[in-house]
């Protein structure tokens, strides 16, 4: 049997959580439940706004019903803190409904991870805010935030 791994692995330090954090916005912003899934372990357990999920099935179809309502989602991701085997990152992401109307969500979580790297503990606390396209922060290409593109701080997010 084959253990799964997800470097930079705990206990982390500045250099290694902020790695960490990009590796996580980056397969967020690809959209893609199953890769996604891949950086939690098979018990993960998850509390997203008032939502608990248990396992990486349920995360895929978490992921899967998310992205089916939240059209051209652009994603940044910025460490707050980390210590041991826990990075808290505070986020904001931009994305519209089936009605064109915009909206920037921001919020904060709280991960833990076992040895492996593999996250096993995401608490998201998240606020969405109706925004006017004009106000869009986000405008790269649907994908990988380019490395110069500012992020929440330069933004003044």
């Amino acid at each position: 049997m084959t253990i799964e791994s997800r470097p930079p692995l705990p206990p982390f330090n500045a250099e290694t959580a902020v790695k960490k954090v990009r590796l996580a916005e980056d397969a967020w912003n690809s959209r893609d439940p199953d890769r996604v899934s891949l950086a939690y372990t098979l018990d993960s357990q998850w509390r997203n706004r008032g939502e608990f999920l248990s396992g990486r099935k349920q995360i895929v179809s978490f992921l899967q019903r998310k992205w089916s309502k939240e059209f051209d989602y652009r994603l940044i991701k910025e460490l707050w803190v980390s210590d041991g085997n826990r990075i808290a990152v505070r986020f904001a992401y931009e994305w519209h409904d089936e009605t064109g109307a915009w909206f920037r969500a921001y919020g904060n979580e709280n991960w833990e991870f076992a040895d492996s790297g593999l996250m096993r503990l995401r608490i998201a606390s998240i606020n969405d805010l109706p925004i006017k396209e004009s106000e869009r922060k986000y405008h790269w290409p649907l994908g990988r935030r380019p490395d110069d593109h500012p992020g929440l701080s330069e933004l003044g997010l």
